[in-house]
């Protein structure tokens, strides 16, 4: 039977909290065969999201490398296998999937993230009976998800959906404004989304809720994905300078420039910007411009003691500059889907329903502490479960996370929420 202390017991990073499970049962069942178990990914390795698509493969190379050291899955070494999907979309996404299951038989797919999608991914699942997780962040998944659960059976996604942004973030300024942190100088918010699905959703969902959290929005301006050049949108913002700037375009290079434009002729206005800043390229291209900027992440590696050996070990193989606050990801998917295929008994093989039906009910089961924190799947809609706006209880959630660049020489700080925090929240430069 699975020990609960041998899942959270970390050796080698947070993806030990399986190495001893996985050792266990090595040794005390017998192999199958030591032929290896190709693990499929479809990433974008090149165009506008290689940046990540590179860290994502980084992730899946080192949970692999750890897998295999522990012992592999009952005795099989996982193998892995990248597809790149290039600038993304639905026919691209799908045919990078449909390769890896026809030329490797890939029992089972960890994507990040791919743009443009409307969640085909899961239809490939489906017709393949192979168990896919990934990382696109949206609340489509949920509700396709709804609309046939035994179609769906074996697709999850391994955090919580894009809508939680916005209460989170509402929330947060909310509390910072309450705790005379930021002493906002109006009630009113600017929200800049970008032309794709992520970031209008995130934008909706601020929007909608706005007067519930005692904000107003003075401005709601749509801009083209992707873009660098923000000068009418500043202008309009100079015209009417709001308590808070809202930004959630993700690209990491657009956001610095947005800063670099933004300093020319800053306001009073904090900035919170989405996910995006998490990445190198965002203090690389904006250098000090990027100090004070506060943005948030529903999933990322936490800078705490549990993840430490994770964080070493990724930039001990990747270098100092590598973003394991994005590799963490597929790193956490491919260790929980290796501990529910070895408490089913194997990963199976593409069409064999019967036994992807057991992993995905393993992994339906499992509450997995991982470097990026618990993963739970919300039965609901097979994604994880948000802390703190979803759930109350952080043991049966995945924290919200809310970061801040304080100095661009170094990693940016968590702020928020307060049972994860390291660092204190301090006021951007440019507000006087």
């Amino acid at each position: 039977m699975m020990n609960r202390r041998a899942m959270l017991q970390g050796v080698v990073g947070a993806g030990a909290a399986g190495a001893a499970l996985l050792a266990d049962m090595n040794n005390t069942a017998i192999a199958q065969d030591a032929t290896p178990i190709p693990v499929g990914s479809a990433l974008p390795m090149s165009g506008i999201a290689a940046a990540d698509g590179i860290e994502f493969k980084n992730g899946l190379e080192l949970a692999a490398e750890e897998i295999n050291a522990a012992g592999g899955i009952l005795g099989r070494p996982v193998e892995i296998h990248i597809e790149d999907t290039k600038e993304m979309g639905a026919d691209l996404v799908s045919q990078s999937m449909q390769r890896l299951i026809d030329r490797f038989e890939a029992p089972v797919i960890i994507n990040g993230y791919n743009l443009g999608t409307n969640m085909i991914e899961m239809d490939v699942a489906a017709d393949n009976d192979v168990i896919m997780m990934h990382y696109n962040t949206l609340i489509s998944h949920n509700e396709k998800f709804k609309t046939d659960p035994a179609r769906y059976y074996s697709s999850f996604q391994g955090d919580p959906p894009e809508f939680w942004y916005g209460p989170g973030c509402l929330n947060f300024l909310k509390t910072l404004a309450a705790d005379s942190k930021w002493k906002a100088p109006n009630k009113k918010i600017a929200i800049i989304p970008s032309a794709n699905e992520y970031s209008i959703v995130i934008a909706n969902a601020i929007r909608d809720k706005a007067a519930e959290y005692g904000f107003e929005v003075s401005l709601f301006e749509t801009v083209p994905f992707p873009t660098n050049q923000w000068g009418p949108t500043l202008a309009k913002l100079r015209q009417d300078p709001p308590a808070a700037i809202l930004v959630t375009h993700f690209l990491p290079q657009d956001l610095a420039q947005f800063m670099v434009q933004f300093l020319a002729e800053p306001i009073n206005s904090l900035i919170y910007m989405q996910y995006g800043p998490s990445l190198p390229a965002f203090r690389e291209i904006g250098g000090e411009a990027v100090n004070g900027v506060v943005y948030s992440t529903v999933i990322g590696c936490l800078p705490d003691d549990f993840s430490k050996p994770f964080r070493e070990s990724y930039r001990a193989k990747f270098g100092p500059n590598s973003a394991y606050i994005t590799g963490s990801q597929t790193y956490d998917g491919l260790w929980m889907w290796a501990l529910a295929a070895a408490i089913a008994g194997g990963p199976g093989e593409p069409m064999n329903k019967e036994q992807t039906t057991k992993v995905a009910n393993a992994m339906k089961r499992m509450v997995y502490r991982g470097v990026n924190g618990t993963y739970r799947a919300d039965p609901a809609g097979q994604s994880a479960f948000c802390y703190p706006t979803q759930v109350a209880d952080p043991s049966l959630g995945m924290p919200h996370q809310f970061l801040q660049h304080q100095d661009y020489k170094t990693d940016p700080k968590l702020i928020a929420p307060v049972l994860y925090a390291t660092d204190s929240f301090i006021v951007p430069p440019w507000i006087k």
